[in-house]
């Protein structure tokens, strides 16, 4: 078995970290927007509970373990256009899924009995959490430039969670 790419190791600390709902934000998400000038945090409305967080997620994890981050990386869809894409999810990768109003992004972690993706990422169900995506919305799937390139599958896991349908 390959190891776990040392971001996973990383994302998975941060699981149950949640926004807060109302006048106060998650001291830890605005240290993490905060991180690329106080303009990006400006942009996103200074409110945590309005902001959509995954790309920030993923980048504060990317960042913690040595690797870049791309331009604009607090938005989904940016992380299309990093590393290296690949055509099948594998362990670790990072997933940019289709959403209305934007995109969606997180790190591939396994598979349901389903076939959906188990996806750990930031801003589902308004905090860090492992949920499963229809594959029908992955728009591509990316490798880290700098991480050492795993093609250990994604495990399958049996279980009946609600598949994410909103993650706003």
């Amino acid at each position: 078995m390959v190891a776990e790419p040392l971001w996973l190791q990383v994302a998975r600390r941060y699981i149950g970290v949640a926004e807060i709902p109302g006048k106060d934000s998650n001291p830890l998400l605005v240290k993490w927007w905060l991180k690329g000038g106080a303009a990006v945090w400006n942009t996103l409305g200074r409110d945590d509970s309005r902001a959509p967080w995954c790309g920030t997620y993923v980048g504060e994890c990317l960042d913690e373990v040595g690797l870049p981050r791309p331009q604009n990386w607090y938005r989904a869809r940016v992380w299309l256009d990093y590393g290296t894409r690949i055509p099948a999810p594998v362990y670790g990768c990072i997933v940019v899924y289709e959403r209305k109003g934007g995109g969606h992004v997180g790190f591939a972690v396994g598979r349901d009995e389903h076939g959906n993706i188990l996806t750990l990422g930031g801003n589902q169900g308004d905090m860090v959490s492992i949920r499963p995506f229809d594959p029908a919305r992955v728009l591509g799937y990316v490798w880290p430039p700098g991480g050492p390139y795993s093609h250990q599958p994604l495990p399958r896991f049996v279980g009946n969670l609600p598949v994410s349908r909103n993650e706003a």
